[in-house]
């Protein structure tokens, strides 16, 4: 066996000709998901090292820094294999003049992530193997593929899944480069690493894209096998205890950000440091089931105010799980049901509602919006047990940060895939609406008024059959003694007949309104709101009112608006003049600046519209009946 030039640090595979022009595609992948899926990546791979006779909590330390250029092994090597890439279109192009301007930096930016109480890798003595004990040979040398467990339980159990989180690491770095120290459970200390490149020619020998930092003997003529360097190296890439060390040289600017790192692991691991699976230190700043709270109930870390959170959810999570006591949920694919444990909170201050779900092992997958139910004041956590992990791990994407059934194959376990995520969207909605009713529980008997009125007014238009039709600017309408309410008309766009919405308000027309000295105000554009942008509760003696125009180009960004509503019965008929606004109502409150609006010709006027919201707090008199339904018109 025979040692090949073992003074170079980096070893590329040799190819006859050059046929891949392109940075691998996974590298824009992690790379936009910045710091957080960097975060993500690496600890989850700390959390599935665990020590399976250990039970304390994995320990995760993560250190950003400098160092000198020199210090960094093999780096002369690598700039070498830089200067000669060249690209063969506009993207590589400019990655390439990217790495170019920082390779003369004599000081580097970067991370590292040392995990201790963790296995670290098996076999790295043996180099390239076909083993599966082996954990360092699948790791250093291999793409798109993980380790697997002997446990069926604890493979299982484990985040990683696609084996390609591994390159989350390379595109931190602005040269795609990264190491990874280990130590074993003997105390055998070794460094490996790879980089990402495009094919090349490299003194006058074309080469594959990756380069791994390793060491390379020839058993015999003409065949090679890597075998890792031992751990010799400055102290940033060393690993004296067991467990595993990843080193991130050249850290990209954006990737330097201690607030996002302590946010990310707090949103994706909160349920893994509360159940004291995981501590995290980043720099000085202790993550644990004692300290989580110190960052989640900060203001300088996420928003705090509950009728504000509309984007980062883990404060309102971390309550809901400690707080609320988990219900049985259960959720079937058409052939198996899964059963999971839900914490469920309905608080009428959120003005978001999102679901965690997440793996047994402590990471949350995604914050699960349910369909139709997306500005309910709801908040959730969902686990299953180790059944439920596994099929949860069949549908996670390669990211692990959403589920999906895209990226199954077989059409059938596809189409159950699909069934379940469709169920548990049903199940959750079910929930929240039995919420909304037990907090606005309906008031008395029903006044059937309203469906007598539409029964004569059906008999009339039966009536109407029989009397001939006239034609004003090409619409027919019917010539009758008495005015029926007309149900709205039925697009032809879709096969149902049902309204094709393209809009979140419709425009009905432009008109003019007199002003308090009874003379014409400006003309304004009006509009009916789609339903879907309104969301109405009945809290006690008050009614509350949002309006989210965030969406709707026509309102969106204007400053002000006046609100006006009608009566709707369940046909969908309309009654514009039933509704009076100040006999039911004994003040208009603006939600957004606590001012109170004035009601005109039965007119809600001036309500101010703050980033595409506005808010109505009513006060009800005691002759409100809280079981009417309206539809609800708006002036700018």
């Amino acid at each position: 066996m025979n040692s090949v030039d073992t003074k170079q640090f980096w070893k590329f595979s040799p190819i006859p000709n050059i046929e891949e022009s392109n940075f691998n595609k996974i590298l824009d992948r992690f790379f936009n998901l910045r710091i957080s899926g960097l975060t993500r990546e690496n600890t989850q791979n700390a959390l599935d090292g665990r020590l399976l006779d250990y039970e304390g909590p994995v320990l995760l330390t993560i250190k950003t820094g400098t160092i000198k250029k020199d210090d960094i092994p093999g780096i002369e090597e690598v700039i070498d294999r830089i200067s000669c890439l060249k690209g063969r279109n506009n993207y590589t192009k400019e990655a390439i003049e990217h790495m170019r301007n920082k390779m003369d930096q004599d000081e580097v930016g970067y991370i590292s992530f040392e995990d201790f109480h963790t296995r670290g890798l098996k076999g790295a003595k043996n180099g390239q193997s076909d083993s599966k004990e082996d954990t360092w040979a699948i790791y250093a040398y291999n793409k798109g593929v993980h380790s697997e467990e002997e446990d069926e339980a604890v493979e299982t159990s484990r985040g990683g899944s696609h084996g390609v989180g591994k390159i989350a690491s390379n595109a931190a770095s602005d040269l795609n480069l990264m190491y990874f120290a280990n130590c074993d459970a003997e105390g055998n200390q070794h460094l490996g690493g790879t980089v990402q490149l495009i094919e090349h020619t490299y003194q006058s020998q074309s080469y594959r894209s990756s380069g791994y930092f390793t060491d390379m003997v020839e058993p015999e003529p003409y065949k090679t096998k890597f075998y890792p360097f031992e751990n010799t190296f400055h102290e940033v890439f060393e690993k004296k205890t067991r467990g595993l060390k990843i080193i991130i040289p050249y850290l990209r600017e954006e990737y330097d950000n201690e607030k996002e790192i302590i946010k990310s692991v707090c949103d994706s691991f909160f349920i893994s440091i509360l159940e004291k699976k995981l501590e995290v230190i980043v720099n000085d700043n202790k993550i644990s089931a004692e300290t989580i709270k110190n960052y989640v109930e900060n203001p300088d870390y996420y928003v705090q105010e509950m009728g504000e959170i509309k984007t980062d959810f883990t404060p309102l999570y971390v309550g809901t799980y400690l707080n609320e006591k988990p219900r049985l949920l259960t959720v079937s694919d058409g052939v198996n049901d899964y059963q999971f444990n839900l914490y469920f909170r309905y608080d009428e201050s959120m003005v978001k509602g999102r679901m965690a779900i997440v793996r047994t092992i402590g990471m949350k997958i995604e914050d699960k919006k349910i369909k139709n139910n997306v500005n309910k004041p709801f908040n959730a956590v969902l686990i299953g047990g180790a059944a439920e992990d596994a099929y949860l791990k069949s549908l996670e994407n390669e990211s692990h940060t959403e589920l999906s059934f895209d990226h199954i194959k077989d059409p059938l376990l596809q189409k159950r895939a699909k069934k379940f995520i469709n169920n548990l969207s049903r199940e959750i909605s079910n929930i929240i609406e039995e919420a909304i009713k037990d907090k606005n529980p309906t008031d008395g008997p029903m006044n059937t008024k309203d469906i007598l009125f539409v029964m004569e007014n059906q008999f009339k238009r039966d009536l109407s059959d029989t009397v001939s039709a006239v034609k004003i600017k090409g619409k027919s309408l019917v010539k009758m003694t008495t005015d029926i309410p007309k149900k709205k008309k039925k697009s032809k766009d879709t096969k149902d007949g049902s309204e094709k919405k393209k809009s979140l308000v419709k425009k009905v027309k432009n008109q003019l309104t007199a002003d308090n000295e009874g003379g014409i105000e400006p003309e304004r554009d009006k509009y009916i709101a789609n339903p879907e942008i309104v969301e109405r509760l009945i809290v006690g003696s008050n009614e509350i009112v949002h309006f989210d125009f965030t969406d709707s180009k026509e309102i969106n960004k204007e400053v002000s608006c006046n609100i006006s509503l009608a009566i709707i019965d369940g046909m969908g008929i309309e009654y514009a003049d039933e509704f009076n606004l100040q006999n039911n109502y004994s003040r208009v409150i603006d939600g957004t600046n606590g001012n109170e609006c004035k009601v005109e010709n039965n007119i809600i006027k001036d309500v101010s519209i703050t980033q595409g919201v506005s808010k109505l707090k009513l006060e009800l008199k005691n002759s409100f009946n809280k079981s009417l339904k309206f539809v609800y018109y708006v002036e700018v």
